[in-house]
């Protein structure tokens, strides 16, 4: 007998998490992501707001477990959870947001591609461009705190974008969609699907 994709322990949680517990991996996965943010942004208040300098300001977890943050393994494990989580997570998406979610996904793609440049060279000890130290292909002509905010930000934006067209879909989506989302439907696609 073959195997289906929904008969392996694998395949079980791919289609679990794009289908009835959909919208619980979209909220855990955010929570991830805010906690991400919430560290992004405390750098950049002892940077910007207290006048720390770069190397001195980690965040909150930076502050209680400096090691992490002069690692490279947070970094770019972080980085591979991102991809990995919007790889997953896109089969649950239809239409207009699955359209944004692949839009977050290519760009935490390129994200992702620094990150393992940064990993590679910290992990060999051989650093690109003639630098001293780890440096991504951006980091060229962008600090690297305001890079990785800036790159955070535009996967972040079109990720929320594709989260919220996924629990407001039109009809047509409705119709698309798999997951247990549509449970949950919108006053507006609610009156449209049951007129």
């Amino acid at each position: 007998m073959a195997k289906t994709a929904e008969s392996t322990a694998a395949g079980r949680i791919l289609y679990s998490i794009n289908h009835d517990r959909h919208r619980l991996a979209l909220n855990a996965y955010l929570v991830v992501v805010l906690a991400h943010w919430a560290e992004h942004l405390a750098q950049a208040y002892q940077i910007w707001g207290m006048g720390w300098p770069a190397k001195k300001a980690g965040g909150a977890l930076g502050l209680a477990y400096p090691w992490l943050v002069t690692t490279e393994w947070l970094h770019y494990g972080y980085a591979l959870f991102m991809l990995t989580a919007l790889f997953l997570l896109r089969p649950g998406f239809a239409g207009r947001s699955r359209t944004w979610w692949t839009i977050s996904l290519g760009i935490q793609f390129w994200h992702h591609i620094e990150h393992l440049l940064l990993f590679v060279q910290a992990q060999s000890h051989h650093f690109l461009f003639g630098r001293s130290a780890p440096t991504s292909i951006l980091q060229l002509v962008i600090n690297r705190v305001e890079l990785h905010l800036f790159y955070n930000t535009i996967v972040f934006i079109p990720m929320v974008i594709a989260m919220y067209l996924h629990l407001r879909p039109t009809q047509d989506e409705l119709e698309k969609m798999t997951c247990g989302c549509r449970a949950s439907e919108s006053p507006r696609t609610a009156a449209v699907s049951h007129a």
